[in-house]
């Protein structure tokens, strides 16, 4: 029998080997948090059903909620169009943050101009098109 890589092999990983993986809830749609997989982490995830990430900074690899036992199920693993994000939706049991809130995105907000989509674009700003 073949082991067949579940891992695509044309994922964009920086520098480093690593791509960031946004988990958002399955759900309700909120985002909880990001984290860092290489293409190991991605296998795990991809094929145990649970989440599984690499550490930056302890060098190892961690799956959420093994000590917290705060857990992330996977419903889905989708890339994005540059092939160097994941989002990764989830059924979150228990906190996603270190700190114990729901989501690691709790905190301050960064004053931001709100933009106007009806509004015609200025034509001294540059275009973020590609």
């Amino acid at each position: 029998m073949m082991n067949v890589d579940p891992v695509p092999a044309d994922l964009r990983f920086d520098a480093e080997g690593l791509l960031p993986a946004v988990i958002q809830d399955d759900e309700s749609g909120d985002v909880l948090m990001l984290a860092w997989m290489d293409r190991e982490a991605i296998r795990r995830t991809l094929t145990s059903g649970r989440v599984t990430f690499w550490s930056r900074s302890r060098r190892e690899y961690w799956r959420k909620g093994d000590t917290s036992g705060h857990r992330q199920y996977v419903r889905s693993v989708a890339l994005d169009c540059d092939e160097d994000t994941l989002l990764v939706r989830v059924v979150q049991l228990g906190a996603a943050c270190h700190t114990g809130a729901r989501t690691c995105f709790t905190g301050r907000e960064i004053p931001a101009i709100v933009g106007d989509p009806e509004a015609p674009e200025d034509p001294g700003t540059p275009s973020r098109a590609r």
